[in-house]
């Protein structure tokens, strides 16, 4: 019997002058855990007249892990910080009440060929902290937990899970990780699992119920503590998931919120331009989206 429950495809979807992969929300499916966004980012290559540029943009109510496979992306946003995002590192932004931030290629290779690859991701926040000041942590790839067991190569992007912890300081129970393997392996890490669960195919396939599934495809579990399956040599798989919160959350744009009111605001004060510019780009935002019948 399997432990699929709901199969989700990549639809493609624009963010600014980029096209990319959307795996959540669904209307089937809107959160998995506290996992309430996710977007496959490229692989895209792009040449010296063209760069990734999303201008500044706000945040409520959420949480944003950006991770890379390929390429490089500058943050900055209107705590003051400007990073450069990395392969294998983690951006972790917790919006709060709000925050403004731009993602942009970085000027060293705004005019050369450049390529770009990874995942974009939002996790809700906890109803009682919602309203948080906002903050901000990056963690280097090599800060993250790392292991082998059993021909298995896991990494530990977010979370806690098999008794280690990400240095990602998340609000909630929940974990993000990489599984990646050479060889055909049999995976049974169900007994680890908890809440809801959902696993990315990046590359390769796995097996799982006498079905086989391909890259792009989001598989959410029946139940995450059934998790099994069979992986085929040279694939990377994403594994999401944590415990759910009782309450719904309600997404408008950007904005994330267990109250519409909440939401309402935000994209009031938006509209008036009163959330807090980004040093250096006063005159760049993205206009709130007017959805034309």
């Amino acid at each position: 019997m399997s432990n699929v429950h709901l199969v989700i495809e990549e639809r493609a979807t624009h963010i600014g002058n980029f096209l990319v992969g959307r795996l959540l929300p669904f209307r089937q499916k809107r959160m998995v855990g506290p996992f309430i966004f996710i977007d496959h980012m490229g692989p895209v290559k792009m040449n010296e007249r063209e760069n990734f540029d999303v201008l500044p943009h706000p945040h409520i109510g959420l949480s944003t892990l950006t991770f890379l496979f390929e390429g490089s992306i500058m943050h900055r946003d209107t705590l003051g910080n400007e990073i450069e995002i990395q392969p294998g590192a983690v951006n972790w932004m917790t919006a709060g009440k709000g925050i403004v931030h731009s993602e942009r290629t970085p000027e060293r290779l705004r005019h050369s060929d450049k390529d770009l690859h990874g995942l974009q991701i939002w996790v809700a926040l906890p109803k009682e902290l919602e309203n948080m000041p906002p903050e901000f942590c990056h963690v280097e790839a090599d800060s993250l937990p790392s292991w082998e067991e059993n021909g298995l190569h896991f990494k530990l992007i977010a979370g806690e899970l098999f008794g280690h912890r990400s240095p990602v300081p998340v609000y909630s129970k929940l974990f993000m990780l990489e599984i990646t393997c050479s060889e055909r392996k049999e995976v049974n890490i169900g007994a680890e699992l908890f809440g809801e669960a959902c696993l990315y195919i990046l590359q390769g396939s796995i097996e799982t119920g006498g079905e086989t599934y391909l890259p792009k495809q989001l598989l959410v579990a029946q139940e995450a503590t059934l998790c099994s399956f069979t992986m085929e040599a040279g694939s990377t798989l994403y594994l999401f998931g944590g415990d759910a919160f009782a309450e719904e959350r309600f997404i408008d744009w950007n904005f994330v919120s267990s109250n519409p009111d909440t939401i309402r605001e935000a994209k009031a004060k938006w509209l008036a331009q009163d959330f807090e510019k980004i040093k250096g780009e006063e005159t760049d935002f993205v206009p709130y989206p007017i959805h034309k019948k």
